[in-house]
């Protein structure tokens, strides 16, 4: 079993309200070979929420405490974000999951590129916070675009 971002999934949990699916994720989950999941939603984040990015750092900094999670309208987000990632590492173990597909760019979901904090539109090198912590506990992560 495969675990995927809900917004790939074509579910409407990004924090615009909106998904952004992914046609094989979609298939993949309609004929049962994988399971969606919105680390963010199960953290307790609204639908829609103002956009989050991470200052500071990427995700890895904000598990050690040396970055934040803020939201635009000037909110710290952290402990969701944190909640988020631990929340999906239960989510997995609880579904045998050891393999996910995340969402690019995201504060919790993005691998490689996330938003730089600034809120300018402007990516940098870096991993969301659930991203970060699922490869820290043996959780393979794909990123999807």
């Amino acid at each position: 079993m495969i675990g995927v971002s809900g917004c790939l999934a074509g579910i409407s949990c990004r924090y615009d309200g909106r998904s952004k699916p992914d046609e094989e994720t979609v298939r993949m989950v309609k004929e049962g070979e994988a399971m969606a999941f919105c680390p963010e939603c199960l953290a307790g984040l609204k639908i829609p929420r103002s956009p989050s990015e991470i200052s500071g750092g990427d995700g890895y900094d904000v598990l050690s405490g040396q970055a934040r999670v803020v939201s635009e309208d000037g909110k710290d987000r952290t402990a969701e974000f944190i909640k988020a990632a631990h929340k999906s590492l239960k989510f997995c173990k609880k579904n045998g999951i050891k393999k996910v597909w995340l969402k690019s760019k995201s504060p919790s979901c993005g691998k490689s590129r996330i938003y730089d904090g600034t809120f300018s539109g402007s990516l940098r090198p870096g991993t969301g916070v659930t991203a970060a912590y699922l490869m820290q506990n043996s959780v393979e992560v794909v990123e999807i675009d």
